[in-house]
């Protein structure tokens, strides 16, 4: 796999420094900041980035191919984010994924990304420059270039609502409605490049 990044950041902390949290502590670090806006009445949103041509990639070039992809994405958006910020994703049947853990943080191919202090408005503006940065990612396999599909979903919290419930709202703001984008999903979606 080749990865054409125009944009790299030399500016931030080198790859991995920090890294992707695993499923149990980013579902842990989830609470947290909801406990966290509920004790202090700040706000806290959630985005959940799905890369939507990742198993027709994945067919195409292989499951190592995916795990490249994810961990290249995750890091590319974590360096867009605030140090306090969390990326992470769920790895069904292996590094920590539990049975225990909701259906809606089940997916392979999702990324959350936790937002704490974040309204929906200013949680929006950082999903939006994101797909931007993740619009210049090519990858590269047997000779074609492809562009990532991404969607992005949206939640702000609410007084009184859990995690699982925060969760579900952002998978039901990707999920296209009769073949329609959801008001707060963002989509990046091109063709891939045949060279």
């Amino acid at each position: 796999m080749a990865a054409n990044d125009p944009h790299p950041r030399f500016d931030q902390l080198p790859p991995r420094a920090e890294g992707l949290i695993t499923p149990g502590a980013l579902r842990e670090r989830l609470e947290e900041e909801i406990s966290r806006a509920e004790r202090h009445g700040t706000q806290l949103s959630c985005l959940l980035v799905v890369v939507e041509n990742l198993q027709e990639m994945t067919s195409e070039h292989g499951s190592e191919l995916r795990e490249q992809t994810l961990d290249y994405v995750a890091e590319a958006l974590r360096r867009q984010l605030r140090r306090f910020d969390r990326v992470g994703r769920d790895r069904p049947g292996g590094h920590g994924a539990s049975v225990a853990e909701p259906d809606v943080l089940r997916s392979d191919h999702d990324l959350l990304v936790i937002l704490p202090g974040a309204d929906g408005v200013r949680a929006e503006i950082v999903a939006r420059r994101a797909l931007e940065r993740l619009r210049t990612i090519k990858i590269e396999a047997r000779g074609t270039r492809w562009p990532l599909h991404i969607s992005v979903g949206l939640a702000a919290w609410r007084a009184d609502i859990s995690a699982e419930s925060l969760l579900e709202q952002a998978r039901e703001a990707v999920r296209p409605a009769n073949g329609e984008s959801p008001p707060a999903a963002l989509e990046s979606a091109i063709s891939p490049e045949r060279e």
